[in-house]
């Protein structure tokens, strides 16, 4: 089974301001090692996205996130799995998991 873990923070918590390039490229080098990730990748903040949506036709665009939170996503890794239990015990190893969040999900 294949898991999605998003990396999340709130602005001003470290998990925003610090940079653990080093330790996280740490962990997905060791999770591919072991054969449980299958990709990940930082993203852009939020400021920078554009939000697409189809209303009656029309395509209706906006700069930034769709939503005004506090919370975003910095980051995602898919994991190959044997059970929901392994993809959080990879997760609980993420240098994230100290400063942030990590949600878990199982990919369709």
């Amino acid at each position: 089974m294949r898991y999605l873990l998003m990396l999340c923070g709130t602005d001003g918590d470290p998990a925003v301001t610090t940079d653990i390039t080093e330790p996280c490229r740490a962990w997905g080098e060791e999770m591919t090692r072991r054969g449980l990730r299958v990709n990940g990748m930082g993203l852009h903040p939020p400021a920078s996205a554009t939000t697409v949506r189809v209303r009656d036709g029309e395509a209706l665009l906006t700069d930034g996130p769709f939503a005004e939170t506090k919370e975003q996503i910095g980051g995602i890794n898919i994991l190959e799995c044997d059970s929901r239990e392994q993809a959080v015990e990879a997760a609980k190893t993420h240098p994230w998991a100290a400063i942030g969040t990590i949600e878990v999900r199982e990919l369709l």
